[in-house]
């Protein structure tokens, strides 16, 4: 049987072993991912540790680390090299000398001050210290030491993703700091949930709703779930179908600037929308976008058509794609990177989706889609991973790291929005494009927390159209 080399091994060293005077060492570098880890492990969520808006107003000035983060690093050295495996703690005393920041390199030290054979007792001294020589902690540790030796292999502790889903949520809501909120009509809001994201995107500061819907319906939910409606302007229509016309109306007049989906179907509302005579069509074909925030992704994914056009013709794709890239451009991406998906990566003539890519990008070659790089087909694996794109050989500026995914029919595009969602934590929100205002579509399912990302996406749009600029 083959052996492992000496690192792959954990191994003690028994009281026997051990001389006063005798010392270990360990460093590590603090990072923001300790301080959450730590944070989630215990349960000590103090603004100092996790609130950099509080941090600042502190006494340090900035986020630090937890003091006992330091401490956990002498349970390390104990129980894993000096004495080891077999080690159990007796007592410890600290003294903490000054905070540990986001950056600081500690250095532990631990010194055999004394031992007591007739309990193999050993007493160890604790120093702390970071990057420049400064002490952090000190102390002593009273420990049991083992007197039989230990040899294990090493265990290979398994990887620990952080889902920072508020920072993620924050960080959206920053696209609109220091905006007017828009006034924003909401079809039929009659359940808690699309009560309650529009009333919580009022609170942030987004948005000014005007409540279309039955109003002692309205009130009831309200009461029920305790959400304020103070200030709150209600229209009183008598069931859904009346407050998506009324809302469509309310657009069409300038009364607000915006669109929102209560609890009624996605038809009904946008029945209203796309009417000839009394809705809010442009020249540009009617789009939805997802916008997903995915924690192992590093920016933004915008996902369409994944709720509007079920099986967009070439022309269609053409709006949709400019559509997201207007988008994209609002959101600060200069100059959005789009994949068009499909099951391949080459031209297949038996897959309609691979010959409408194909032509798709030499349409945008030729100026006919403007403000983004195309490229398709592409497969998901090799629109979003590098590494699955330099495997296949596929050299694109877009491929491995695309702003845009362009599906190739509702189907599709539902199915992967709905995968990030449930399975890869995707903050999700979600709009609609090319009408003559911006329309928050969300799925009866989605969260108010969903309804409010949606709600600043909104804000940002109709913050743009109020400067009449043309972005591309």
């Amino acid at each position: 049987m083959s052996t492992a080399p000496v690192s792959e091994f954990i191994q003690n060293r028994t009281f026997d072993e051990i001389a006063v005077g005798d010392a270990a060492q360990l460093s590590r570098t603090l990072t923001a991912e300790d301080i959450n880890l730590f944070a989630v492990m215990s349960g000590d969520v103090n603004p100092t540790h996790v609130d950099p808006e509080f941090a600042r107003s502190s006494q340090f000035r900035e986020v630090v680390g937890h003091s006992m983060w330091g401490s956990v690093l002498i349970s390390s050295v104990l129980g894993t090299e000096f004495p080891g495996p077999g080690t159990v703690y007796v007592s410890q005393t600290l003294k903490f000398w000054r905070p540990i920041t986001v950056g600081d390199t500690l250095t532990i030290t631990l010194t055999c001050l004394e031992k007591q054979a007739h309990n193999h007792h050993v007493v160890m001294d604790c120093q702390c210290v970071n990057q420049d020589g400064m002490k952090v902690l000190e102390g002593t540790a009273e420990v049991v030491a083992p007197t039989q030796k230990v040899k294990r292999p090493r265990i290979e502790l398994p990887g620990i993703t952080i889902s920072d889903r508020r920072e993620r949520y924050l960080h959206l809501l920053d696209l609109t700091r220091g905006m007017d909120p828009i006034p924003i009509a909401v079809a039929h809001p009659c359940d808690s949930e699309s009560l309650r994201g529009p009333i919580q995107a009022m609170e942030a500061g987004l948005v000014i709703p005007v409540l279309v819907g039955p109003e002692a319906k309205i009130r009831e939910v309200a009461e029920r779930e305790s959400i304020s409606l103070s200030g709150v302007r209600i229209v009183d229509v008598p069931h859904s179908h009346a407050a998506a016309e009324t809302a469509v109306r309310l657009a069409r007049s300038g009364e607000v600037e915006a669109l929102m989906k209560g609890s009624l179907h996605t038809d009904e509302l946008m029945g209203e929308v796309v009417a000839k005579e009394t809705g809010l069509r442009t020249a540009r074909r009617i789009s939805h976008v997802f916008m997903a925030d995915v924690p192992t992704y590093p920016h933004p994914l915008l996902i369409t058509d994944a709720a509007i056009n079920i099986e967009p013709s070439l022309e269609d794709k053409v709006h949709i794609i400019q559509n997201a890239i207007e988008l994209a451009i609002m959101m600060g991406v200069k100059e959005p990177k789009v994949a068009i998906l499909s099951a391949v990566e080459t031209v297949n003539v038996k897959i309609r989706s691979t010959i409408e890519a194909a032509a798709l990008c030499k349409m945008a070659d030729r100026g006919q889609i403007k403000g983004g790089i195309l490229d398709g087909p592409l497969a998901f694996d090799n629109a979003v991973s590098l590494v699955a794109a330099k495997t296949k050989g596929i050299r694109s500026p877009v491929a491995g790291q695309a702003d845009i995914l362009v599906v190739p029919d509702l189907e599709s595009g539902n199915m992967v929005a709905k995968q990030l969602e449930y399975l890869a934590d995707a903050l999700m929100a979600g709009v609609v494009l090319g009408a003559r205002v911006p329309i928050v579509l969300t799925s009866r399912a989605d969260t108010a927390e969903t309804r409010t990302a949606s709600c600043a996406i909104a804000q940002l749009m109709a913050h743009h159209r109020r400067k009449g600029v043309r972005l591309v």
